[in-house]
C-alpha cells in the first residue's frame, strides 16, 4: 500500500484500571503500582475446584450522561468519549456542523446485555427487553452517537483483541479519504463472566500478576477499560483553530490464517502487518522510538513478538503495559496506543511490569526500569484470536510538520 497522509489526533480519553484519566494512568504505571485482584462483579469459580485468577478491575464509572447507561461498557464508552472530545476542545455546539463518524471497537460490548432479561438472578426479575432494546443499550457506538447527537458514518468492529487498534485505522482512512471531517474511535470492553471462564477454558489465565516476556510467564489477566482518540481531518482543525496532539502515521492488519486462538508459530502475519504501517506511515523502522507491544504474559504470543521486535527493530526498547491494565480485550488496541501517544510526548516509557527474568528463548526483552526514548514515533500492535493482527505507527507533530 502506498504510503497515506498522517490523520491528526486532536483529543484522548482513556479510562482503564490504571486510572480514571489517561494521565492519571500514566503517573500510576511510572510509581509502578499494579492493582489485580478475585474478580467482583459476578459469581466465580465455576466450581470449587477451579482456581480463581486475578483480574484488573475495581474503579466507578460515573454517570453524566443524557442518556442513562444500563451497560458498563456503554458506561466507559461514553466517559472515554467525552473526555476525548473536551480534550480536543470539543463540545455538541461545535459537533453540529461537522461530519462526524463514530468507529469503536469490542468484544463484549453487546452480549452482557443478554442477561439483563434474567437479572442477576433467577429471583431477580427486571423489565423484557426486546432484541432492539438490548441491542441498542448494549452498542457502544451507537450510544455516542445517540449521546453528543452525531449523525455521521457509525460501525463497530469485532476483530477480537484488536478492535481497537482497527478501529483506529479504519476511522483514519474516513479521514483521508474525505468521508468524515472528524472520527470518534477507539474501543473498550468490561469484565464479563462468559470470557473469565472462557479463558480459563483455553488454560491461559494467571492466578497472580501476569509477567509478559519474563521466562516464569504462564497466562493473563483480563481488565476493562475504554479508550478513545478524536481523529480530525486538517481542514476541520484549521476551520476552529484546533491543535493536533499527535498523529496517526501508518496502520497495518493481516490475518494469520492459521488457527482459531494460536498466532502462527512463523510471526509471518504480524510481521507484514508491522511492514505495512511502516510502509504506509513512509518512515524507516530506525525511527521507531519505542514499541508498545500486544504483550499478554502467554508462550506463544510473548515469543513471537520478541523475534520480529528483533528482527525488524534490533535494539528498540519495547514494553507490555498489561501488567498494568490487564487484558482489555477490545479496548486493548486504544488503550496502549493512548499510552503509547502520552510516552512519546513524555519522552519515556515506564518499566514492563512483571518483567524480572530474562527468557532465553526469546530474541529480545522488555525495559526493566522507566527508559527514556528519544525519537517522535511509535510502533504500537495488537494480536487477536482469529490470526488478527494490526499495527499502529503513531507519531508527534514535530516529527511531520513542514
Amino acid at each position: 500500500m502506498r504510503p497515506v497522509d498522517p490523520v491528526a489526533i486532536s483529543g484522548i480519553g482513556c479510562i482503564c484500571s490504571a486510572g480514571h484519566t489517561l494521565n492519571a494512568a500514566m503517573a500510576s504505571m511510572f510509581r509502578g503500582e499494579r492493582r489485580f485482584g478475585p474478580p467482583s462483579r459476578f459469581r466465580h469459580p465455576l466450581t470449587t475446584e477451579c482456581p480463581v485468577f486475578a483480574v484488573a478491575e475495581g474503579f466507578f464509572v460515573p454517570e453524566r450522561f443524557e442518556q442513562p447507561a444500563t451497560v458498563r461498557t456503554v458506561q466507559l464508552a461514553l466517559t472515554a468519549a467525552a473526555d476525548a472530545l473536551a480534550d480536543a476542545g470539543l463540545d455538541r455546539t461545535g459537533l453540529a456542523d461537522k461530519r462526524v463518524g463514530v468507529c469503536i471497537g469490542t468484544n463484549v460490548g453487546g452480549s452482557i446485555s443478554n442477561q439483563a432479561i434474567l437479572g442477576e438472578d433467577e429471583e431477580t426479575p427486571v423489565p423484557y427487553l426486546t432484541p432492539d432494546q438490548r441491542f441498542r443499550a448494549a452498542s457502544p457506538s451507537l450510544s455516542i452517537a445517540r449521546e453528543f447527537h452525531l449523525s455521521g458514518p457509525l460501525q463497530t468492529i469485532a476483530t477480537a483483541c484488536s478492535a481497537g487498534t482497527d478501529a483506529i485505522g479504519l476511522a483514519a482512512l474516513w479521514i483521508q479519504s474525505g468521508v468524515c471531517d472528524l472520527v470518534v474511535a477507539g474501543g473498550m470492553d468490561e469484565l464479563y463472566e462468559i470470557t473469565y471462564n472462557g479463558f480459563y477454558s483455553l488454560m491461559n489465565s494467571h492466578d497472580g500478576p501476569c509477567r509478559p516476556f519474563d521466562r516464569h510467564r504462564k497466562g493473563l489477566n483480563l481488565g476493562e477499560g475504554a479508550a478513545v482518540m478524536i481523529l480530525e481531518s486538517a481542514d476541520s482543525l484549521a476551520r476552529r483553530g484546533g491543535r493536533s496532539r499527535a498523529f496517526v502515521l501508518g496502520h497495518g492488519s493481516t490475518s494469520d490464517a492459521f488457527h482459531l486462538t494460536t498466532p502462527s508459530p512463523d510471526g509471518k502475519g504480524l510481521r507484514m502487518a508491522i511492514e505495512e504501517a511502516i510502509r504506509t506511515a513512509a518512515i524507516p523502522p530506525a525511527a521507531v522510538a519505542f514499541i508498545n507491544a500486544h504483550g499478554t504474559g502467554t508462550p506463544d504470543n510473548d515469543r513471537i513478538e520478541a523475534h520480529q521486535f528483533n528482527a525488524l527493530f534490533p535494539g528498540a526498547p519495547f514494553l507490555s503495559t498489561k501488567g498494568y491494565t490487564g487484558h482489555t480485550l477490545g479496548a486493548a488496541g486504544a488503550v496502549e496506543a493512548a499510552f503509547t501517544v502520552a510516552c512519546l510526548e513524555q519522552g519515556r516509557i515506564p518499566a514492563s511490569a512483571g518483567f524480572e527474568t530474562p527468557d532465553p528463548d526469546l530474541a529480545a526483552h522488555p525495559v526493566s526500569e522507566p527508559t527514556d526514548i528519544s525519537g517522535t514515533a511509535a510502533l504500537s500492535e495488537t494480536l487477536a484470536f482469529g490470526g488478527n493482527n494490526s499495527v499502529l505507527i503513531l507519531g508527534l507533530k514535530e516529527m511531520i510538520s513542514p
